[in-house]
């Protein structure tokens, strides 16, 4: 192991002998008594392991003893990472480079003390679809991209145009799926006159051929869908368990959520149900929506960027800690311009849906 501080964090002097690590009270840690052992701080760039810090600093005259007691009192403030050297030799330096602030991050948010190295392997292993034609999937899936997800796809037709294009425009979407299955294919079948093991290999399961096999053959970790979608959606991602985050803009509103767990939270036909129990007109406007949608929508860039920052984050938080988020599970996050301030509606399993979710407690 080889302590780093946390590169999130800026060290800096609040006198002579009182050293702070990070700037803000809420995430900042002060250590006094450190005039002679400030040689230490520079010390923790997660280059030595602990023995190693500890036989640098006695050369410049730093006890031994000393030398533990601050890194101790750096982690226990939460001002260190453990780094394993492990994770450091596994993730190409070039990539180490490139999510260095989502690791910054991702360590400082969780607590977690291993700069961020759990959360990233999270994230490279996760596999993410994209359902829904606009603007907001593709923001999505850039910063999703950006912040490490492993494989993102999504659908390249636009579900809430009428019966004719999108049959039209399926069939093409499974044609050009079936064009890159069989690119897929063939690179394997070389790969294997080679000799060459692409099954194992990372930067192999990145190429467009292995990625399109993949998004055909394996169902995502997590759906995403934007806007109105058909039902039949909904009712696949249930049949197959798939966990799903809602996201929609239109009418300057906003809106993200809720993320569903199948069978464990509220779906989206359990707050189709409410509605209708608060509108009787409601089953009638949503078998309208099936067919007609604005066009074009009332969603400015500003709120796209804020609709798909607010869904990434969902997303990561999801993945991260592969479990439920409290802001998003059972209720929807919305902003409703020109407001700023993003405020949540809670909606409760409906006793009348099928999806299970109200008998769990």
């Amino acid at each position: 192991m080889r302590p780093a501080l946390k590169s999130g964090l800026l060290p800096v002097w609040r006198d002579r002998d009182t050293l702070q690590v990070g700037i803000d009270p809420r995430r900042a840690v002060a250590l006094t008594g450190m005039g002679q052992a400030g040689y230490i701080i520079g010390l923790l760039d997660g280059s030595r392991d602990r023995s190693q810090v500890v036989a640098a600093a006695a050369e410049h005259g730093i006890p031994a003893q000393t030398a533990d007691r601050v890194i101790a009192l750096l982690a226990a403030g939460g001002a260190l990472d453990d780094f394993p050297a492990s994770t450091l030799r596994a993730i190409p330096r070039h990539e180490r480079a490139r999510l260095a602030p989502e690791l910054a991050a991702a360590s400082l948010a969780s607590g977690d003390g291993d700069g961020g190295a759990r959360a990233l392997a999270r994230r490279h292993a996760a596999r993410v679809r994209i359902y829904g034609a606009g603007r907001i999937g593709p923001a999505i899936a850039s910063i999703l991209t950006t912040s490490g997800v492993g494989l993102v796809t999504g659908t390249d037709h636009d579900t809430q145009r009428h019966d004719t294009q999108r049959h039209d425009t399926q069939r093409h979407d499974t044609q050009r799926h079936d064009a890159q299955r069989e690119d897929a294919q063939r690179e394997d079948a070389r790969c294997q006159d080679a000799q060459c093991r692409c099954a194992g290999d990372a930067d192999a399961a990145r190429t467009p051929q292995a990625a399109a096999s993949r998004a055909v053959t394996v169902p995502p970790d997590l759906a995403i869908v934007i806007g109105h979608q058909a039902p039949e959606l909904q009712l696949s991602l249930m049949k197959d368990r798939i966990p799903h985050l809602a996201a929609s803009a239109s009418e300057a509103i906003g809106v993200v959520g809720p993320l569903v767990l199948p069978g464990r939270t509220a779906c989206l036909r359990c707050l189709d149900y409410t509605r209708a129990d608060n509108d009787p007109a409601w089953p009638l406007i949503l078998a309208q929506l099936a067919r007609r949608q604005p066009d074009p929508a009332a969603c400015d860039a500003a709120l796209v960027a804020a609709v798909a920052a607010q869904a990434s984050g969902q997303a990561l938080a999801f993945i991260d800690k592969a479990s439920l988020t409290d802001a998003a599970t059972n209720g929807t996050l919305e902003l409703v311009l020109p407001a700023w301030q993003w405020r949540r509606r809670t909606w409760r399993p409906h006793e009348g849906c099928t999806c299970g979710s109200s008998t769990v407690r």
